[in-house]
Order: C-alpha cells, then sequence, then structure tokens
C-alpha cells in the first residue's frame, strides 16, 4: 500500500486528474459539490475524455451541493456512455427542516481498483486557499471503496435511501474500517464511534473541523477526557464560510475552555479539513464536519485506522496547522457583545440545520 495525506488543494486537484487521465478500466466519483466553474470544467472535460476512450465513468452528486449543474453540463459524457446521478431533490414541502438536510456529503473517488481518495475536498474552484485533508490510497483499499461508491449509486435516487441497517454496516480491511453513516437518530454511527474512541482515550485527542458544535454526548466525553489528563485540541477556522455556525460555536467555547480543553483558530483562511486523531495511534479521515448536522442528517463516510505511515504524516499536517493557529481568547470571549450572546439563544434551537 502507498498512502499520501494532502491537504493543499490544488496539489490534491493536480494528483486527482493525473489518476483520471491514467485511468484504463473505469471511474467512480462520489461528491457533495461539483461546481460550474473552472475546476469543475476541468474534471468534467477530463472524464469526458475517458468516456470516449471507453473508461466506465459514473459519477454521483448531491442535488443541494450541484449547485447550477445539471445533466446538460455532462451531455457529451454521456453521450459516451457515462453516468451521473444527482442525489434526492430539494422540494419545498411541510418537511424541508428535516427531509431537505439528509443530504448526500460523502466524497470518496475510485479508479481502476487501484487508487482511492476520501476526504474533505469537493470538485469546485471556490475553496482554492482553503486547507483541506485528503488521504490518497494506492493499493487494495480501493476495492472497499469500490463496494460502497456501487452501493450507494444503485441505491440513492430522486427519493431516498433504503436499508439503513444495510448501508451502515461497518466494512473491516486489515487495520481499516470504513464507517458509513446515513441520516438517523437511531443509528449515527460515526458520533457513536467517536464518542467511543475519545472516551477511551489515554493522552491526546486532536480534532480539525470546519464546523464545531458537537451534540452534549460528544461535549461531555471531551471534558470528562480533560479531566482526566487528556490533553484535548479543536482546531477549527477563526472564520468559516458559514457564518452562522461561527456564532452559534461561540456559546459552546467557555464551557469547553473552562473544562480544560485547547482550543485554538485556524488564522490565514478556511480550516475545511475533518481530522480526528487519539492517543496518536488512532486516526479519523472522513466527510464529516463535528456537528449536529453531520451526525443527525448527513450521509458521511470515514476512514479509521492506525496505518503508521498515515499518522506520521498527519502529525505533520496537524503541527502546520497548528503553526498557523491561534488559541482563543478567553477574556475576549466573555466580553462579546450582548447582542452576540443574544443571537447564540436564539438560533441554539435551530442548531441541527447549519
Amino acid at each position: 500500500m502507498d498512502y499520501r495525506v494532502i491537504d493543499d488543494i490544488m496539489q490534491l486537484y493536480s494528483l486527482m486528474l493525473d489518476d483520471i487521465a491514467r485511468a484504463r478500466d473505469y471511474i467512480y466519483l462520489e461528491t457533495y459539490k461539483f461546481a460550474n466553474d473552472v475546476m469543475g470544467v476541468r474534471f468534467r472535460d477530463a472524464v469526458t475524455r475517458k468516456a470516449k476512450a471507453g473508461v466506465k465513468v459514473k459519477i454521483l452528486i448531491d442535488s443541494w451541493g450541484r449547485g447550477p449543474v445539471s445533466e446538460s453540463f455532462f451531455s457529451e459524457m454521456i453521450g459516451y456512455g457515462g453516468e451521473v446521478k444527482f442525489f434526492e431533490k430539494i422540494k419545498i414541502n411541510t418537511d424541508i427542516f428535516t427531509r431537505g438536510h439528509r443530504r448526500d456529503h460523502r466524497k470518496i473517488l475510485v479508479i481502476d481498483d487501484t487508487i482511492s481518495y476520501i476526504g474533505s475536498a469537493n470538485i469546485t474552484g471556490y475553496n482554492l486557499n482553503w486547507r483541506e485533508l485528503c488521504l490518497r490510497m494506492e493499493g487494495p483499499l480501493a476495492l472497499s471503496f469500490k463496494k460502497v461508491f456501487l452501493e450507494n449509486f444503485e441505491a440513492f435516487n430522486q427519493y431516498f435511501i433504503t436499508r439503513k441497517a444495510t448501508f451502515t454496516r461497518k466494512i473491516r480491511q486489515g487495520s481499516f474500517e470504513i464507517i458509513r453513516d446515513v441520516p438517523s437518530i437511531q443509528f449515527q454511527r460515526l458520533r457513536k464511534r467517536y464518542t467511543q474512541l475519545i472516551r477511551q482515550a489515554a493522552t491526546s485527542v486532536v480534532i480539525e473541523t470546519p464546523y464545531f458544535l458537537p451534540g452534549f454526548v460528544l461535549r461531555k466525553a471531551m471534558m470528562d477526557a480533560s479531566k482526566r489528563g487528556v490533553s484535548v485540541k479543536v482546531i477549527m477556522p477563526k472564520h468559516s464560510d458559514v457564518g452562522m455556525v461561527d456564532l452559534l460555536r461561540n456559546k459552546y467555547l467557555g464551557l469547553l475552555h473552562d473544562a480544560g480543553i485547547n482550543l485554538l483558530f485556524y488564522m490565514p483562511h478556511n480550516l475545511h479539513a475533518k481530522l480526528l486523531m487519539i492517543d496518536g495511534e488512532i486516526f479519523s479521515i472522513s466527510s464529516a464536519n463535528f456537528d449536529f448536522r453531520s451526525f443527525r442528517y448527513l450521509y458521511e463516510i470515514a476512514l479509521i485506522g492506525t496505518e503508521p505511515d498515515i499518522l506520521a504524516q498527519l502529525n505533520e499536517h496537524v503541527a502546520e496547522t497548528i503553526r498557523n493557529s491561534q488559541e482563543i481568547d478567553y477574556l475576549e470571549w466573555k466580553r462579546r457583545p450582548l447582542i452576540q450572546k443574544i443571537f447564540e439563544w436564539v438560533l441554539l434551537p435551530f442548531r441541527h440545520f447549519f
């Protein structure tokens, strides 16, 4: 196996396009966003060329995340036999505040039974200055991700996905586990697994996330870990691309700071990485944010493992992120304006929807 952790988005896109250009059998891509911009067009044209050459191309895109992209955007590729599906159209009805939030947020690319990618990055030029986190794998894990993609592609339609229990089963391969999550109050596999990992942490917990709104159980697990002497670090962007989340998360920061949790703000631009590391020995790279919405309403996917080569690269990634971060100014947090505190309380009942 060959593993490569990538946090520079331009480097990631370059590697993905090179791998697509070398594809001989198939290209399977599942993503939340696929934009009609310079980057989306580059990827569209790349897979179209491969479809023309006889390579099987299947693409699954979320209907909300796709923006203006439609089947017509891929018409030439489809004409050569490529397939595109858009997951669940948004409908204006009485269930829009629950059903409408059930989005396919997964991000995976699989090529020729040999190469697979998982991580945080969409296919769009919107995020070219963001700090992402993706893992490129060359080896047999591609077969597991191929299975995941094909099950998703066949099951997802414009209405809903059935057999939730089937589509949340863990896939194990060697020291790795692939966890799939679906919208559910009952299952929430990722939230439960992350809670378990944090509870068993002996020395350290590191979380990178663009949107930080953990529920009560996760907050308690983090605070309990800190109280028993575990170093708990949470790294988030100072300013994400969703201002409402930034405003609402502030409500929890004082409580977590008082419990001894080290809260850091990434300063240069948006930190979009989704990472959990436990004791420097276990990692999770995923599509899921550390918030209510990802764990309850979104279709997510995570790779959890203990591979030393990946952990070494992730340690370098985290160290670089921390070098560009600042600890929370607790006094500044306490002095935040009254109107901000009021908005935090007003938004609190809607925390599941951001």
